[in-house]
């Protein structure tokens, strides 16, 4: 849907005249800091220590991860779905699982062995969030992923629904090894330059930390209270 602004700038002018400055619409320079403590934090960090790192968080978010390679990546899916309960089974519509071998497993050994396999589909607009509602798993792709707090940043677009990663029962999250990052500083950096180079950029970006939880109660940890009960990242070392 689009839209029009109405009374942009005499809202502007308003919030600027209480600030005590003339309204400023052009020429703004980002400042440059003396100091800029959260480009420090684990600077030297090889992959290796941030997998280490992410592996150390994950226990502390409740989410199982597990290490492959492209070779043996599909066992390690199966594997994991077995664990989890097997199908529904909702995917997205994403042509790095062809890349990463998992076409044969998707779209033949699963329907093969009765295991109910869909993936996001745009032609069928809403019923996409009804196959997510009923799905078990929800297989998605880390954008970006965040060591420090064992975060995925996962990019929607119309083939990438949002509600692959939270309405179905459990969610399996694959993390290229190449896309692991100290902490949300470098994700922040990673899609400013997308805007700045002009690429499109999705219309949004989920920031997603294991299964659904909250601390608000007591500060008691509940898990599972409004998007997936468990969650699995899956680190895939070559690609």
């Amino acid at each position: 849907m689009k839209g029009s602004i109405q009374n942009r700038d005499e809202f502007l002018s308003k919030i600027a005249g209480r600030l005590g400055r003339d309204l400023v619409t052009a020429g703004v320079a980002r400042p440059k800091w003396k100091y800029s403590p959260q480009d420090a934090v684990l600077k030297d960090a090889s992959s290796d220590e941030l997998l280490e790192i992410l592996k150390r968080q994950c226990s502390n978010i409740l989410t199982d991860i597990v290490l492959t390679n492209k070779t043996g990546l599909a066992d390690t899916i199966n594997k994991m779905v077995a664990n989890y309960g097997g199908g529904p089974i909702l995917s997205w519509k994403d042509p790095r699982f062809e890349e990463h071998g998992l076409s044969p497993l998707f779209k033949e050994r699963w329907p093969e062995e009765g295991i109910d396999f869909q993936e996001w589909d745009s032609s069928i607009g809403e019923e996409n969030i009804r196959r997510a509602e009923r799905a078990n798993i929800g297989i998605t792709i880390s954008d970006i992923t965040l060591a420090e707090s064992g975060t995925a940043v996962l990019f929607s677009s119309n083939d990438r629904g949002r509600t692959v990663s939270f309405l179905p029962t459990t969610s399996i999250i694959l993390i290229p090894k190449s896309t692991i990052v100290p902490r949300m500083t470098q994700a922040a950096r990673k899609i400013r330059e997308k805007v700045e180079r002009g690429e499109h950029i999705a219309s949004c970006i989920n920031f997603i930390t294991g299964p659904s939880n909250s601390a608000d109660i007591e500060s008691k940890l509940v898990v599972g209270v409004h998007g997936p009960v468990k969650a699995g990242y899956i680190v895939i070392e070559d690609l």
